[in-house]
């Protein structure tokens, strides 16, 4: 059957370059990022993929930081520049290994944001573009970003957000950092889950009704709070005593609950976590779920992927519900031609 992986990180040999020697290259995730080889190294990522049979292709991005956090608003467009640049060329190169791309967006420049967009997308072939949950620190549903929204919409793609927050981010308000690595074990989660939110309460989707947005690691905390989500925001504004939300809920053209299950998708890619994935399948339905892996960052080489695969021919679901989930959704959802 073929797979889809729908989330993955590569590094284009000009974009690591340009950016190897920035001091926010090797901060947090980026400490990560620049520590790993199997980001740039193709001929270990094709005997990986060689694994998992002819069927088996990615679709890639740039892993983070993101370009808000490499550099300022005056030189990040570069970076998206390069790094869309050279994921084309990747894809060009290997149609079957590489089925098509996100695009990186300089979210900190909106009105540079807006223009790579376009070109990476009519000019490049993006299948759509990469976001994170907030930009150096603000949220998705800033005035300022309205415009950007706007021209997704308009581009009509989907919209791959990925999970940003950074160690400076403390667990406790009497301490300066967080430790033990919180801040990415349960904080990225969080910052998918927060950032979903607020685009929903923001009424970003009845202003934009055909806006996809694929979130990485299945919905973060969404899935599994979902009695929390629910009656816990039936109440909204109750537990409020400095801000009236008392027309929010009444504001909303739906309730609250079915934007999450409408308008967000969710990835697979949960480090090899089978009660999270029949979790989220039983959240989001079948028709909202793809196969990801995000590969490379599992701790042996191919690991993630293996276990993923494990997981999804393990369910209980049919066989037409399973090439779904590793396939038909994202052709359906992306515009890949289905395999001959």
């Amino acid at each position: 059957m073929r797979k889809i992986d729908v989330f993955n990180h590569i590094q284009p040999e000009r974009y690591c370059r340009h950016i190897e020697n920035l001091a926010t290259s090797r901060q947090g995730i980026g400490l990560r990022t620049a520590g790993n080889p199997r980001l740039r190294d193709l001929e270990h990522r094709f005997r990986v993929m060689d694994e998992f049979g002819e069927g088996y292709c990615q679709v890639i991005t740039v892993p983070g930081p993101q370009p808000a956090l490499l550099a300022g608003p005056q030189e990040s467009p570069e970076i998206a520049r390069i790094a869309n640049d050279g994921l084309a060329e990747l894809c060009s190169r290997y149609p079957e290994r590489f089925v098509g791309f996100a695009a990186s967006l300089p979210l900190n420049n909106p009105e540079a944001a807006i223009r790579e967009a376009n070109r990476a997308i009519r000019e490049l072939g993006a299948l759509g573009v990469e976001i994170f949950t907030n930009v150096k620190g603000k949220p998705l549903d800033a005035a300022e970003l309205a415009p950007v929204w706007d021209a997704l919409a308009a581009l009509e793609r989907p919209v791959w957000m990925h999970p940003s927050r950074s160690p400076s981010l403390p667990d406790y308000t009497s301490e300066k950092k967080s430790r033990y690595e919180v801040w990415f074990v349960f904080g990225y989660p969080y910052e998918t889950s927060t950032a979903m939110a607020r685009l929903v309460f923001s009424g970003l989707f009845d202003r934009h009704p055909g806006l996809k947005i694929i979130t990485h690691h299945m919905g973060g905390m969404t899935p599994y709070f979902e009695g929390r989500v629910g009656s816990g925001w039936e109440v909204l504004g109750s537990r409020t005593d400095d801000e009236d939300y008392s027309g929010v809920l009444a504001g909303l053209k739906l309730p609250h609950t079915e934007y999450f299950k409408r308008f967000f998708y969710a990835d697979t890619a949960l480090f090899g976590g089978r009660a999270g994935t029949v979790c989220g399948l039983d959240y989001f339905g079948v028709d909202h779920v793809l196969f990801a892996s995000d590969y490379p960052f599992d701790p042996k080489a191919g690991q993630y992927i293996r276990e993923t695969i494990a997981i999804l021919d393990g369910l209980p679901v049919s066989e037409a519900d399973r090439a779904l989930i590793y396939h038909g959704n994202a052709e359906r959802l992306m515009g890949i031609p289905a395999a001959k």
